[in-house]
């Protein structure tokens, strides 16, 4: 028995446990042996993509009609591009570990990829969840947005086997598909992440060592064969969660960039092109005694800057050839001793080294004073405010930051566009816009509030139901918060724990008659807009991501 492996299947029954009754109500999956398959399905979801549990249950796919495709996750579109991640997961009681990804579930990837990203091939036999999601990602191709695929075939066993890489060899996919095995092995790997990195890194050439504010400074230079054996060694234990959005090296200009320099007479130069990495530890110590070449022990090691950098050394020194080109290849690194007590310190150089990119400001905002003020306000109101995220499941009276700054952003706001479509910049260029000083907790909690019940309905709709309900919750959201306002005769700012309890009470009094009459102004602003004309789901989804209704909806 493979331990790892046994690890995995011990944790699958928590899983199971935690989305049996939504399986059961959005799947039509009651049976045990297909509950704890797609609770494996979940479970790897959720922990590459570092999703919420709502979101990751939103990627199924899994049922009849699926393409081979269990789950599937669209990002946002960033520099003319946007990924798509496919999931193809197989999982078998065996605990041994040493089955190999069947050949069929390749070949079904293939097909999937082939068919589902050409916008003029006709999707029939094909279920609901997985045709609203890739009609969104046709949409976003029409647009002239490039997909950049990632095809994960994840399993308890092996990696697949010859035949099955001949076969993704001619499929003609070149570079914009991405290929990814990911096991047992890989997901402890992730789950063992908060674990403390004990090691030494042997540096090249002078280094500046200095004592400054309780705290020490080390400035150095370090080669690219010693980044990539330290990130063989330990891997996402020493990115904690950055490792689950590594951008891959295909279709990301910075990461071809230090991959072609890599790979250059321009190696050389690689030390004056990059910005470097920055690592925090508890302690380090080097022989003061030599004159440089120190090798340095390193306590409690983390890099929390330059993590896409590393990765990419790790992934293009593993191509062939490549380790003995690049002797010559150096990195600015900066290492800092910080005193075990200050983590405000910690989060505040993490943040300032990290603003540029706003994939990660989500975490980095959670100390936030007006995070943690809204936390306590929203306490008082018998609500728990997430303001930092958590792997354990969260209960109806949790919020989240990151589904609280959606709600307020669709519908105090009235921006429902960027609400759906901007995540990744909730907590950057918008976060002032939506957590503003005057926003307290009783305006966040009844958001919240309108903006669950039309994503319940997105996710859940009934038989009746336009087919835009499936891309319009924010929007639906938007227009239930006016109507809420408008009844208790109000405006945004006036909302506060004096009358939280007479708008919770209306809400759930007239939940069902918000939600219809909302999606009626959607129907009628639609209506304006494209007239008698039949809208495409392509259309829908594009209209949607545009905003291009606000205007009719005011």
């Amino acid at each position: 028995m493979n331990i790892n492996a046994s690890i995995i299947d011990q944790r699958l029954q928590s899983v199971t446990n935690a989305i049996q009754e939504q399986a059961a109500e959005e799947l039509r999956i009651n049976d045990s042996g297909k509950l704890k398959s797609l609770a494996f399905v979940y479970f790897c979801v959720q922990t590459i993509l570092d999703l919420e549990d709502s979101n990751t249950f939103d990627c199924l796919t899994e049922g009849g009609g699926d393409f081979g495709v269990d789950a599937m996750h669209i990002s946002e579109e960033y520099d003319g591009e946007f990924t798509v991640s496919l999931f193809q997961v197989k999982y078998i009681n065996n605990l041994e570990g040493n089955s190999n990804f069947p050949e069929n579930g390749i070949t079904a990837l293939i097909n999937a990829i082939r068919f589902l990203f050409d916008p003029t091939a006709k999707l029939e036999h094909i279920n609901q969840r997985l045709l609203t999601k890739v009609e969104e990602a046709r949409s976003l191709i029409r647009d002239g947005y490039i997909p950049q695929v990632r095809a994960l075939a994840c399993n308890n066993g092996l990696a697949w086997n010859a035949s099955s890489q001949e076969a993704i060899d001619r499929s003609g996919f070149g570079d914009q598909v991405t290929w990814e095995h990911i096991n047992h092995e890989h997901l402890i790997k992730i789950l063992q992440a908060s674990r403390p990195v004990k090691d030494s890194l042997q540096l090249s050439g002078k280094a500046v060592v200095e004592d400054m504010n309780f705290s020490r400074v080390l400035v150095g230079r370090i080669s690219v064969d010693e980044i990539s054996a330290l990130i063989e060694r330990h891997g996402e234990r020493l990115l904690e969660r950055n490792i689950r959005r590594y951008l891959g090296l295909q279709g990301n200009r910075v990461n071809e960039g230090i991959r072609d320099t890599l790979n250059s007479d321009e190696r050389k130069n690689f030390y004056f092109y990059n910005n470097g990495i920055t690592l925090t530890c508890d302690s380090f110590s080097y022989n003061a005694l030599q004159n440089g070449d120190y090798q340095v022990r390193i306590e409690n090691l983390q890099i929390i800057n330059g993590g896409q950098t590393c990765m990419t050394i790790f992934k293009t020194l593993q191509e062939p050839n490549s380790r003995q080109q690049n002797n010559q290849a150096y990195v600015l690194l900066r290492l800092y001793q910080l005193p075990s007590d200050n983590d405000d310190l910690v989060q505040k150089i993490t943040y300032a080294t990290n603003s540029q990119n706003p994939v990660d400001l989500h975490d980095l905002r959670a100390n936030d004073d007006l995070q943690q003020r809204l936390e306590m306000d929203i306490k008082q109101l018998g609500f728990n405010y997430l303001r930092k995220r958590s792997d354990t499941g969260t209960r109806s009276t949790d919020i989240t930051s990151g589904v609280a700054a959606e709600s307020v952003l669709a519908i105090w706001r009235k921006k429902p566009h960027q609400a759906k479509f901007f995540t990744r910049e909730h907590f950057g260029k918008l976060y002032d816009v939506i957590f503003t000083e005057q926003l307290n907790g009783s305006q966040v909690v009844i958001a919240v509030q309108l903006y669950r019940i039309a994503e319940n309905r997105r996710k859940r709709p009934h038989s009746n139901d336009p087919a835009f309900v499936r891309y319009a919750s924010c929007f639906i959201a938007m227009q239930m918060g006016r109507r809420l306002l408008r009844e208790m005769n109000l405006k945004m700012k006036e909302i506060n724990h004096r009358n939280f309890e007479d708008a919770k009470l209306l809400i759930n009094q007239k939940e069902d008659a918000y939600f219809n009459d909302s999606v009626q102004d959607v129907q009628e602003a639609l209506q304006k807009l494209y007239g008698t004309q039949e809208i495409s789901l392509q259309q829908l989804s594009a209209t949607f991501r545009r905003g291009d209704l606000i205007e009719k909806l005011q």
